[in-house]
């Protein structure tokens, strides 16, 4: 998942400038949690060791974290059942709706989640909507009823994906890209967005709403501190 991810389904960004590309600073994984250990041999044996994190206790629950034995800039994280960040994506039963991939709208979703999003995510995103139309008949497409089911059951999420797509909107302006293709990102955003406020909302949804920013919404997400020693992390 992540922007490797993003980059395998989009792979028209390698013929475009470069307004929506960034540089990959990390690779990231979802799995299950019943495949803990053969995960982790197999990444071990891929030349990676494992990482013991200081983070607010409860965070790390259902992720593992793996440093490169040759480059210690690049990391691997691997996240089980479920991400877990400013907003939970549930990915149990879901790892078979693409591949090698999880699926466009779980990747769509995993970036619109962040409630302090910044532009690598932002260009992620236009690069989704760019390549890929809003729909449900092939893998190729980003589900909306996946996407709206999702938020009719929770404001707190709903609010922040609304939010970041409405920013994502607004950034188009700022990249160098042909008119055609900032019309047609803003027609998708525009068209999920329309999808999103169109779905009957959950009795809860409504409770929460009228609550509304008062309360915070989404949960605070620490940057996990990493292991830099990998010679003493060895060595313990």
């Amino acid at each position: 998942m992540g922007a490797v991810a993003i980059r395998l389904h989009a792979k028209g960004l390698l013929e475009q400038p470069d307004a929506l590309r960034r540089k990959i600073t990390d690779i990231d994984f979802v799995g299950y949690s019943k495949q803990a250990n053969k995960i982790e041999k197999l990444i071990s044996d891929a030349g990676y060791d494992s990482v013991k994190a200081q983070v607010t206790p409860g965070l790390l629950l259902n992720r593992l974290i793996f440093v490169s034995k040759k480059d210690p800039g690049r990391h691997i994280d691997v996240f089980l059942d479920e991400l877990r960040m400013s907003h939970v994506i549930d990915y149990r039963d879901q790892l078979d709706k693409d591949f090698p991939t999880v699926s466009l709208a779980h990747l769509l979703l995993q970036k619109m989640q962040i409630v302090r999003i910044n532009e690598k995510d932002i260009k992620d995103t236009l690069a989704l909507l760019l390549e890929h139309s809003i729909g449900q008949s092939d893998r190729e497409m980003i589900d909306n009823k996946l996407i709206t089911k999702t938020l009719a059951n929770d404001w707190g999420f709903y609010y922040t994906v609304t939010t970041n797509l409405g920013k994502a909107g607004a950034f188009l302006g700022t990249y160098q890209l042909s008119p055609e293709g900032k019309a047609t990102i803003g027609k998708r955003i525009d068209e999920l967005v329309q999808a999103i406020e169109r779905e009957p909302k959950a009795l809860r949804w409504k409770l929460r709403a009228r609550v509304g920013t008062k309360q915070k919404w989404y949960e605070e997400v620490e940057e996990v501190e990493r292991a830099t020693h990998l010679t003493e992390l060895g060595n313990s």
